[in-house]
């Protein structure tokens, strides 16, 4: 059986991203690593184990090209309408809030924003299997 560890995105400014995954999703820095080309970055919170790594390349000038590959990424809450309140508060755009239901029943219910780079992050509700 394989355990997930992580996953990697590169972006632009490393004090941009970090204070903004620290302030969306109470991630803190649990490793850096500064390398003469790039630097990478571990954040995780006392939820999971599972961490983000963000990774900087230093010659890096223009934002990166995100294309029509990436799927977005996703955190659980437990209040999505308190945490959607505070992302509007706190200017981060966040998309409309959407039950999403198949056959009356709620499956999820969630909202979308997206981080300084242009990832799209999934915040649901913790609920059924998201708990």
């Amino acid at each position: 059986m394989a355990k997930a560890l992580h996953s990697m995105i590169r972006v632009l400014e490393e004090e941009r991203s970090v204070e903004f995954y620290e302030q969306a999703f109470g991630l803190k820095v649990a490793q850096r690593f500064d390398f003469d080309g790039f630097t990478l970055i571990y954040l995780s919170n006392d939820e999971a184990a599972y961490e983000l790594e963000l990774t900087i390349n230093k010659d890096r000038t223009e934002p990166y090209d995100l294309g029509d590959g990436y799927g977005h990424m996703a955190f659980a809450v437990d209040d999505v309408d308190a945490e959607h309140a505070r992302f509007e508060k706190a200017g981060w755009s966040p998309r409309k809030l959407v039950d999403f239901k198949r056959d009356g029943t709620l499956l999820a219910r969630f909202f979308f924003v997206t981080d300084p780079d242009g990832y799209e992050i999934e915040v649901m509700q913790k609920h059924g299997r998201y708990q």
